[in-house]
């Protein structure tokens, strides 16, 4: 069977499935099993699979008929050009939350300085953060020391070296005063409530629901970490926060109610209100 046909087929089985790629989704599993990229198979598509292959192959496409995301099945994601080994130990890296290191470089006014990512999953903040910016200090932290491990390896292989990672609950690893300040702070925190009914859909359902959940109807991290970020914020330095897309009200109002300045939010790439920041 060539390649074109088996891609066609797969799609079809994704669609019926209901996700909202099913395209990309055989293509990247099936350029993953050849170990080709995806432009190898548009121009090579009417070359016949190997048997080995198709049966990888379709072992991918079964899984991912079951709901598992791409991403864990590949084992890696794209994220701001690079490519991020995934586990489900962490977060997927998503598209919209490359608005946030849009707009923390957007904040950036000096070629040194410090930044901080909370949460850091794979390390995807901190490493497209740390890449575009060679003369600032990166720190990336996150509870869980698997989500470390993994942020490490991918620092390792894309030999991104001005950024480290280490295990803390949000600031617990570090000492208040004037040595552990960041002109940056930034996180995409847990902000879903727990009865969302988004928790049963799609690829959330297999990703770790405490990178996902927050109490407080998902706003209980995001209001801990404006209460407690500004201690750890150097002068005039910024907190910018990923919320969820009904939030950024409540956000900017605790913002301002905590003493932020200049208080906004910003969209992500379908129109969403997401980014929310402030400086004090």
């Amino acid at each position: 069977m060539t390649f074109d046909t088996l891609l066609k087929a797969a799609a079809k089985r994704i669609k019926e499935a209901g996700s909202a790629s099913p395209r990309l989704d055989a293509e990247v599993l099936l350029a993953h099993v050849i170990k080709r990229d995806r432009t190898w198979l548009y121009t090579w598509g009417d070359r016949e699979c190997p048997p080995w292959e198709h049966a990888r192959f379709d072992a991918l496409i079964a899984a991912r008929v079951q709901g598992q995301p791409v991403a864990y099945l590949t084992g890696e994601r794209e994220f701001w050009g690079l490519r991020l080994d995934t586990s489900k130990d962490t977060l997927i890296p998503r598209p919209d939350t490359e608005t946030l290191v849009e707009a923390a470089l957007g904040r950036v006014v000096s070629p040194s300085g410090r930044l901080l990512d909370l949460g850091t999953g794979t390390g995807a903040i901190a490493l497209a953060f740390a890449n575009e910016q060679p003369g600032w200090q990166v720190v990336g932290v996150d509870l869980r020391e698997e989500a470390v491990a993994l942020a490490q390896g991918n620092a390792r292989k894309l030999a991104i070296t001005n950024v480290r990672f280490k295990q803390s609950n949000w600031f617990s690893a570090f000492a208040q005063g004037d040595t552990e300040r960041f002109d940056l702070i930034v996180s995409n925190p847990p902000y879903i409530a727990a009865d969302d009914p988004h928790l049963h859909q799609g690829d959330v359902r297999f990703e770790p629901a405490s990178a996902l959940v927050a109490a407080g109807d998902g706003l209980a991290d995001l209001m801990h970490l404006i209460a407690t970020a500004r201690r750890y914020l150097s002068a005039s330095g910024w907190l910018l926060l990923e919320h969820g897309y009904r939030q950024a009200a409540d956000v900017r109002a605790a913002l301002g109610k905590a003493g932020y300045q200049s208080v906004e939010s910003i969209c992500d790439l379908g129109g969403h209100e997401r980014i929310t920041l402030g400086r004090i």
